[in-house]
């Protein structure tokens, strides 16, 4: 893949995943990422399944190299200013006030190097009542009003993967790069702030929008009413999904399907908002008939008709799709010591070339002889 990013130097102060996942994506994009750890431990999310080399830390972490430093510890401070004139970027996730304590807040690190892009990432923002509570993915969630759109009432639990803190990490990324851009006009680095609260926010603006146009309260089958979505148990076990919008031959295509061409003349079904009223009904009817075949056969039946579906793979099956690997969304690299790591590429292409190259992600302080004497070549 093309090294858009090629020569941007980014120091990485973060732990968990939001400050990670935004050096990551900056990684992905051939930034050199530096991941600033405390000695012996390191980022907290290493040892989440014993060791120092969990998935929760592999997830998050390529395309990056690990220092250990103290910034506490003068020596090691002195290593962290070297680095911090030197780079584009520095990003931190700590709660508010720990990075002055770590000898990393802005005012000081902007003394140094007036070009620094800083972002710094928090669960609240960096002021306001709720601005020294801890937070975490759940915790976001539930303070944007996202959460209450994924519980399900008749199983009311947490479901699903760590969406606020990806979420975050991605908006960070967004304006890092549109401080660097401006920067490339005044040479001027900038302030980058963003918290878990704000991205969840703006993440859900379309249940915002609905309440403020519409006075609507939107709920977990809002959306999959409103977008006619599906899910439905095959004959074998396995599921697919339908999202068939409003295209009237889209459901045309579902009647021939299912061999009931007559289905949708039915005033229950006949129009889109007769459909939305009656899903209920419509859900236990496909119900029945999907649960007479089995998911590849329904699947040939549907893509015969042109009907948008999927279907619901697990993370066994998802990449070993024929479009998956035609799309090499898999892609491989070599640690030194550790042997293969398998992850998902990069989705983003430039001019047709796909990022098919990865560095796994680095054990604690990998890097630390290679990163000290580069410096000293340089002093």
């Amino acid at each position: 893949m093309s090294k858009v990013l090629a020569g941007l130097k980014v120091l990485e102060q973060g732990t968990f995943i939001t400050g990670p996942a935004c050096g990551m994506l900056l990684g992905d994009l051939g930034a050199d990422v530096i991941k600033i750890e405390q000695p012996e431990t390191g980022d907290p999310f290493r040892a989440f399944e014993g060791g120092l080399y969990s998935p929760h830390f592999q997830t998050y972490n390529r395309n990056k190299r690990s220092l250990t430093l103290n910034t506490k510890n003068p020596e090691d401070l002195e290593v962290f200013d070297q680095l911090i004139r030197e780079a584009d970027v520095y990003i931190q996730n700590f709660r508010p006030g720990a990075a002055e304590r770590l000898n990393a807040g802005e005012a000081r690190l902007r003394e140094i190097n007036p070009r620094l892009i800083y972002c710094a990432i928090s669960g609240f923002g960096a002021t306001g009542p709720a601005a020294r509570r801890p937070s975490y993915d759940t915790v976001a969630q539930a303070a944007s009003g996202f959460l209450g759109l994924l519980v399900n009432p008749a199983n009311p639990r947490v479901v699903g993967p760590a969406i606020a803190d990806s979420m975050t990490g991605f908006y960070a990324t967004y304006g890092i790069l549109g401080a660097l851009y401006e920067r490339n006009r005044t040479g001027v680095g900038r302030k980058v702030e963003v918290s878990m609260l704000e991205a969840m926010s703006h993440f859900n603006l379309d249940a915002f929008t609905h309440y403020y146009s519409a006075g609507e309260v939107m709920g977990p089958y809002s959306r999959p009413s409103v977008s006619q979505s599906y899910v439905l148990e095959c004959a074998d076990g396995k599921w697919v999904a339908l999202h068939m919008s409003s295209p009237e031959k889209f459901w045309q295509g579902l009647a021939n399907a299912i061999e009931r061409p007559d289905l949708f003349q039915d005033p229950r079904f006949a129009t889109r908002k007769a459909r939305i009223d009656h899903q209920e009904t419509l859900i236990e009817l496909l119900g029945e008939l999907f649960r007479q075949r089995t998911r590849a056969e329904w699947c040939a039946r549907l893509e015969a008709e042109d009907v948008p579906h999927a279907p619901m793979y697990d993370t066994s099956e998802a990449l070993e799709d024929p479009q998956a690997r035609h799309l090499e969304l898999l892609v491989t690299g070599q640690h030194p010591t550790l042997g293969e790591f398998r992850t998902v590429r990069s989705p983003v292409s430039f001019d047709g070339e796909r990022a098919l190259d990865v560095t796994p992600p680095p054990l604690l302080g990998e890097h630390d002889e290679e990163i000290r004497a580069q410096l000293k070549r340089r002093t």
